[in-house]
């Protein structure tokens, strides 16, 4: 069973091109989450298993990663863009458009690898199916057909990819291939309990701490149907939490009941983003698209998990988010 659906064809292309190429160079979006990182690392495990030169690429502003994700080891990372990217191929994983990596690409070949449905088709060649889980479930299509056996590490490495972006498989996302990979991870020798246990337990106190704060903030609009919670750069510089606590506290929010849509917004640390804040989105049900919401501030994702980043003061961000429920709830 394959995933490749009506990508059929770019499918064919990205095989033909993984082949064919010699020298290479991953990336992934900026603030990488479990499926980015878990597609970046089994995408380089695929890669040495075929004898291509490839590289990881993670900039030196995302470390350190999410304490959830310190397990993975980067075998051929760089942090700096490689002095002979003109030759290298570039493959962007889980990007729904170039401009989240920062990745000068100049006149290299891209390939284009993702799920996210308003993908913005920059590649070279587009290998972009949105009925995939994740694109970890792409990663390991491909790793099949091209006959690459998977090791431990690149097992596990595809599992967290589709733990994490089917939300533990209860997503809406969560179709049949899902499960297929995942039985074919456990027998290439994944601990389904331990990826677990890094996953999801060993809370750090400053994470709990941040939690508490934003659950006591929650405000609700419209009936409910808005659910929204702050945190402030205050309760990260007194709880000593860092940005990647906040993983998981809209989850949260978006169990509440009556909601339509969640919303987490942080203000951002550091002084050249003073005044701006990251909002991200989920949807209960398919009734609000929250990537459209996103794409009004020029940002993106799904159709239930987007973000934007934003300058506007909280009076008018809850303005807006309650003008955009409205015009998909209520035409």
């Amino acid at each position: 069973m394959t995933i490749a659906g009506t990508a059929a064809g770019t499918r064919a292309e990205i095989l033909g091109a993984i082949r064919e190429g010699e020298r290479f160079v991953l990336v992934t979006h900026e603030n990488p989450d479990g499926d980015a990182l878990g597609s970046l690392v089994a995408m380089q495990g695929v890669m040495r298993a075929l004898g291509k030169d490839s590289l990881m690429f993670i900039g030196r502003d995302e470390f350190p990663l999410p304490y959830e994700y310190a397990f993975f080891e980067f075998d051929g990372l760089v942090s700096d863009v490689p002095g002979d990217v003109a030759q290298r191929t570039i493959v962007f994983l889980d990007c729904g458009n170039s401009d989240r990596n920062g990745f000068e690409v100049g006149d290299s070949p891209v390939l284009n690898l993702d799920h996210h449905h308003d993908n913005t088709q920059f590649g070279t060649i587009n290998h972009v199916v949105s009925q995939a889980s994740c694109t970890a479930e792409i990663v390991w299509d491909l790793s099949r057909a091209l006959a690459v056996a998977l090791t431990l590490e690149m097992a596990e490495a595809l599992y967290v990819g589709l733990v994490t972006d089917t939300g533990r498989f209860m997503y809406e996302n969560t179709g049949p291939a899902a499960h297929i990979m995942a039985a074919d991870l456990i027998e290439a020798g994944v601990d389904v309990h331990e990826i677990y246990r890094r996953l999801y337990e060993g809370m750090p106190e400053p994470k709990l701490a941040l939690l508490t704060r934003a659950l006591s903030r929650v405000q609700r609009f419209d009936g409910g149907r808005l659910t929204l919670a702050r945190l402030t750069r205050a309760d990260f510089a007194q709880t000593g939490a860092e940005e990647s606590y906040t993983e998981g506290i809209i989850d949260h929010l978006r169990a509440v009941e009556g909601t339509k849509v969640a919303a987490l917004a942080r203000e951002l640390t550091g002084d050249d983003r003073d005044g701006w804040s990251k909002v991200s989105l989920r949807a209960t049900d398919g009734a609000v698209d929250v990537s459209l919401i996103a794409r009004v501030q020029s940002g993106g994702g799904h159709r239930q998990a987007a973000g934007f980043a934003t300058a506007m003061t909280p009076d008018e961000l809850v303005a807006f988010l309650r003008q955009e429920v409205a015009a998909q709830l209520d035409g």
